[in-house]
């Protein structure tokens, strides 16, 4: 029998994917995914260019293909002659791309006119934990809810990271996060560390370019945000680069200020690596491990280095193990009956519209890069949406495509679970939005803001300090018997502005503020 071909999507492209593979690789690029749907500039033109990169390097072992649809590539790919050879796919991170690989092997993909292809399916890779080990951990709770905190304890038993020679957590603790949510330094621009290492654009990135250019002046795609230089590593070897000067330059600073925002500072001491291992470029435990030396060898605190490592084994596989764990149709939870649609001026990154400088500098921020780090992610736009009553599949899919990281694996569980609590608690055991106190202290917005985070009602009344208690209004029954909020509900009780205030907030809706 012939070697099967291993079919590789496009965020299976580092080596951890082809290194135990002696026979032919076959990597499609389809223009209809740019199609289907308004991405990022950024986005589209790393994905395009860390696949193409990786197809100069592989050379000859790699057989790719720009193809309209996946089918009629894939079955060219397999066919020598009279002979179909079988195909070798390793899981995917999506529900649609495994429903693909199932309509190849019945032969249900467009082009196969009925011939199944003889599939082998591989096991995950580019996570610490397996699904075999998820499970495990998940079925041995006896009925206890899952917490992302006990799983990745577990986890890094079971890998060994950051321990002492007993056994127990280095430093006496598993999770340092007290030491890890201090505000923006007083009166600073930025936090005063290096930059991140940027890559240099080539002659496949300018290729990259001009299709992109000519595909949009065609009618044929549209994109969100700016074009601009890459920024985010396409290549395992600039990915690589990345890391280290992280490792060196911005890991000691990294922990104390994780959750804070400086608008000088889009990057703080963030590892921006997020891109390039979604896009399999880097294994997260080659990350981790690289991290923990930093501690071992005295370079970083183990303050920032635990802050890192939890959320690279921690959170992140916890949210890859959740995509799959509850199911296809998890997507579609909408506990709190969010049903407002996403406004435009929100759904196309116009920072302009709003007098709000925090949601008028996050957009700008996004439409510029396609990135911007969790806190102004969770606490600005998500908790904004949350307040708002915006649809959360209408919110997933903004982030999925607005962000230069985002997958469908990531942002299904980030969004739906953690962002808007759509699943009702499945995921997370309380909202996660605030009022404006929260943004005035954890970031500078509000010191350029003609809104004022302590006025609920009136002109300069701060949209996030109005929009919080209307959502608790809104949402009074539920959370008053929510251990986690019951206290936060019974301040609606000392508001006397509450009509006042639930009756502007009807009134703007999703107007901008």
């Amino acid at each position: 029998m012939s070697a099967p071909v291993r079919l590789l999507f496009g965020d299976q492209l580092g080596p951890h994917f082809t290194d135990d593979h002696d026979g032919e690789l076959l990597l499609v690029e389809s223009k209809q995914v740019f199609a289907r749907k308004r991405w990022h500039r950024a986005k589209a033109h790393l994905v395009l260019s860390a696949m193409r990169h990786r197809a100069r390097e592989l050379g000859d072992r790699l057989d790719y293909r720009q193809a309209p649809t996946y089918g009629p590539a894939v079955r060219d790919a397999v066919r020598r002659g009279a002979e179909q050879r079988p195909l070798q796919v390793l899981h995917p991170t999506t529900y649609a791309a495994v429903r693909l690989v199932e309509r190849l092997e019945a032969g249900e993909a467009a082009g196969l006119d009925g011939r199944g292809l003889d599939v082998e399916r591989l096991d995950a890779r580019g996570y610490v934990n397996s699904r075999a080990d998820f499970t495990r951990w998940a079925e041995g709770r006896g009925g206890r809810r899952l917490l992302m905190e006990d799983f990745y304890r577990e986890a890094r038993r079971r890998e060994g990271v950051l321990l002492d020679d007993g056994g127990g957590p280095a430093g006496g603790k598993w999770n340092f996060d007290h030491e890890n949510r201090e505000p923006p330094p007083k009166g600073a621009v930025t936090l005063g560390v290096p930059e991140p290492w940027w890559p240099e654009e080539d002659e496949v990135d300018a290729e990259v370019r001009r299709d992109l250019d000519a595909w949009e002046a065609a009618g044929e795609v549209s994109f969100l945000g700016r074009d601009a230089p890459r920024i985010f590593p396409a290549t395992r070897e600039e990915a690589l680069t990345a890391l280290e000067h992280f490792v060196a330059d911005r890991l000691p600073h990294f922990g104390a200020h994780e959750d804070a925002v400086l608008e000088g500072d889009p990057w703080m001491a963030h590892s921006l690596i997020s891109a390039p291992m979604n896009l399999g470029l880097l294994d997260p435990l080659e990350v981790v491990r690289r991290a923990e030396a930093a501690y071992v060898s005295g370079s970083a605190p183990l303050a920032s280095v635990e802050g890192f490592v939890r959320q690279v084994m921690g959170w992140r596989d916890y949210v890859w193990h959740c995509y799959w764990h509850f199911g296809d149709d998890y997507r579609h939870r909408n506990e709190l009956d969010a049903r407002e649609p996403l406004p435009r001026w929100f759904a196309e990154l116009d920072g302009s519209a709003t007098r709000a400088r925090c949601l008028a500098h996050t957009l700008d921020q996004v439409a510029e890069h396609g990135w911007v780090h969790h806190i102004p992610r969770l606490m600005v736009l998500g908790s904004y949406a949350l307040q708002r009553g915006w649809h959360p599949e209408e919110v997933t899919d903004w982030f999925h495509r607005a962000f230069v990281d985002g997958y469908d694996w990531v942002m299904v569980p980030n969004v739906v679970g953690m962002s808007q609590h759509a699943d009702g608690g499945a995921m997370m055991t309380k909202p996660y939005t605030s009022g404006g106190a929260y943004l005035s202290t954890m970031t500078d917005h509000c010191g350029s803001c003609e809104l004022d985070p302590k006025v609920r009602v009136g002109d300069d009344a701060c949209p996030f300090s109005a929009g919080y208690w209307w959502f608790l209004h809104r949402h009074r029954e539920r959370f008053g018997a929510n251990n986690r909020m019951v206290r936060a509900v019974r301040g609606l009780d000392r508001l006397k502005d509450l009509p006042d205030l639930v009756a502007q907030e009807e009134r703007r809706g999703s107007s901008p503020p």
